[in-house]
């Protein structure tokens, strides 16, 4: 255990501070996410350096397009969640767990393995990265010091404060969407009671310059209407900008909700064009197999300049000025001191 960050003693219990939840927790007791703990008085995290998930991916897993393309990150999670998702894919990580296991890791270790995988950075998350927080901030410190960038994959519930000391040492962050914002779901299959805060989340990480991309699960029949992904598009235009890279994910029918099916793509191409006449320049489709439109396209002359899959960068067709080979126009790629030297032209 280790003693947790963001919290303050009342009366008889403790607020935690880390989430948009705000938990009041009492003595011995833990808050909704089971992995924060009330000892006598003081907060612990139950989860420290316990990981029970490690392994390389592509960066264009997360999924993040415009950061560091081709490049591939040491990813980690514990156990544990804030949401309580009926659709989540890794629900055994972070809802139907019994006991806290995992292998016990160091941040030091995290940067040897690292440094033998020949990664260019480390990704937060299969599971919520705000619950391991104080890990997660510890790793991202020393990785920062060795030139690796640090990266997280978030609902976006983690407190105004948490992320601007976070941000001290996060480069990117992929804020994860469900059912574009609509309240009503995600109150009804997430147990989320609002969904403000993670727009506040939003303007912390521009506040404190963090590149952020953003995800929207499209869940048939309950969370695939389209006049909500165009409030949210133009809330991002409006809010992030119209280069901020948005990705219109695909549902599959996985723990609590089987009996749905998968989101058509003809759905997705309809919210693809939602999205780009609300002026968002960079739209993907994501959890499709060999679609055009998992490329990078030249919003200004629809040039290709990235050609990839889920399993990262197939073809990288920028040069070092980072502009479109056909008409110059400088394409938002970021990050790309950890863009892999093999992939320049």
């Amino acid at each position: 255990m280790k003693e947790a960050m963001f919290y303050k003693n009342l009366k008889n219990a403790i607020k935690c501070d880390l989430c948009a939840r705000g938990c009041i927790i009492s003595e011995n007791q833990t808050g909704l996410c089971r992995v924060r703990k009330n000892v006598k008085g003081k907060l612990y995290s139950l989860v420290y350096g316990r990981l029970v998930s490690v392994g390389v991916d592509p960066i264009e897993k997360k999924p993040l397009y415009m950061f560091a393309p081709g490049s591939h990150a040491l990813s980690m999670s514990t156990v544990g969640c804030n949401f309580k998702c009926n659709f989540c894919c890794n629900y055994g990580l972070s809802q139907e767990w019994i006991d806290i296991g995992g292998e016990e890791y160091a941040p030091g270790k995290l940067i040897e393995l690292a440094r033998r995988y020949d990664v260019q950075g480390f990704s937060y998350t299969y599971v919520e990265p705000t619950i391991f927080y104080e890990f997660s901030y510890d790793t991202a410190k020393i990785a920062r010091k060795n030139g690796f960038y640090n990266m997280w994959v978030t609902n976006g519930f983690t407190s105004t404060y948490a992320i601007e000391e976070i941000s001290k040492y996060l480069d990117a962050v992929v804020v994860d969407f469900k059912g574009s914002a609509n309240p009503k779901f995600y109150r009804e299959f997430s147990q989320v009671p609002k969904v403000e805060p993670i727009f506040d989340a939003l303007m912390a990480y521009k506040k404190n310059k963090v590149y952020t991309e953003i995800t929207d699960l499209l869940i048939p029949k309950v969370g695939d209407d389209l006049r909500d992904v165009k409030k949210l598009c133009r809330w991002i235009a409006d809010n992030l900008g119209e280069e901020t890279p948005f990705h219109i994910i695909q549902f599959f029918p996985t723990f609590k909700m089987t009996n749905l099916p998968r989101t058509p793509v003809e759905t997705m191409e309809k919210a693809y064009e939602v999205a780009k006449k609300e002026g968002l320049k960079y739209v993907y489709l994501g959890n499709v197999f060999d679609h055009k439109l998992e490329n990078t396209y030249c919003h200004k002359c629809g040039e290709l300049v990235i050609e990839r899959t889920i399993l990262g960068v197939q073809k990288f067709l920028l040069n070092r000025d980072l502009r479109c080979p056909k008409c110059g126009e400088r394409i938002p790629v970021y990050g790309e001191k950890w863009v892999p030297k093999h992939l320049w032209k």
